[in-house]
């Protein structure tokens, strides 16, 4: 058996279910949130990026650990987890959470351990959750036994939110970190920046620092001479 390697990926504190606006997802994120209290051998979310999996990923896998499971949070995009070997850390966990799983297709390695990995939970009593950026059809698995099991459970789509569910998300987030985003605000800002959450999160954390730092409270000009700024260094 290959040497197991350490897996040490941490989750972002803000990336819970209290901070995560469903919108037209709430079904999937039902079904997340029961994953806690009712073991589904496997789950598939996929979309494309900023449509939120790796921030219910980790939701799934902070509320279990607080629940007292066992869970491991494995983003495949990321160096930390950049070895097939490192998922055999993984079998004995109540619940393994793996994001981006498009990067393991056609990998031999890869598709083995995921394999094993799955094996392995199934025969433990485990589940797993996984996310990608297709559907399983759409995913370039090479491993027919894989990609059969992987379809063994329920697959949600993750839609793509409104201008006005964007907004809403945005305040939600401000909440979260004790900042108020007047309408007018959240208007300007979407229709000016990119409209994908990661961006607009971002810009909101930018905007929130920027606000403590200078004493004020977010109006458009406020946040306009921040957005001037930052474009034209």
């Amino acid at each position: 058996m290959a040497e197991q390697l350490p897996l040490a990926v941490g989750l972002e504190d803000n990336a819970r279910f209290s901070t995560f606006f469903a919108g037209p997802n709430e079904i999937a994120v039902r079904h997340l949130m029961s994953l806690v209290r009712e073991r589904v051998p496997v789950t598939w979310i996929w979309g494309p990026q900023g449509s939120g999996k790796s921030h219910l990923l980790q939701a799934v896998s902070a509320e279990a650990a607080e629940q007292g499971l066992m869970t491991s949070y494995v983003p495949l995009g990321n160096a930390q987890a950049s070895q097939p070997a490192i998922l055999e850390n993984c079998v004995d966990r109540d619940l393994v959470c793996i994001d981006d799983l498009q990067v393991a297709a056609g990998s031999d390695a890869w598709e083995l351990a995921l394999f094993e990995l799955f094996n392995g939970l199934n025969e433990n009593g485990g589940a797993l959750l996984v996310a990608a950026n297709a559907s399983p059809q759409e995913t370039p698995i090479g491993l027919e036994d894989l990609a059969s099991r992987l379809s063994w459970g329920p697959t949600f789509r993750l839609l793509a939110l409104s201008d006005g569910e964007r907004i809403k998300a945005l305040r939600l987030r401000a909440r979260h970190r004790g900042l108020e985003l007047p309408d007018e605000v959240g208007d300007w800002l979407i229709k000016r920046v990119p409209r994908d959450m990661n961006s607009l999160y971002r810009l909101l954390d930018a905007l929130d620092t920027e606000s403590l730092a200078a004493g004020r409270r977010l109006t458009v000009p406020f946040v306009r001479g921040i957005f001037d700024k930052q474009q034209s260094s």
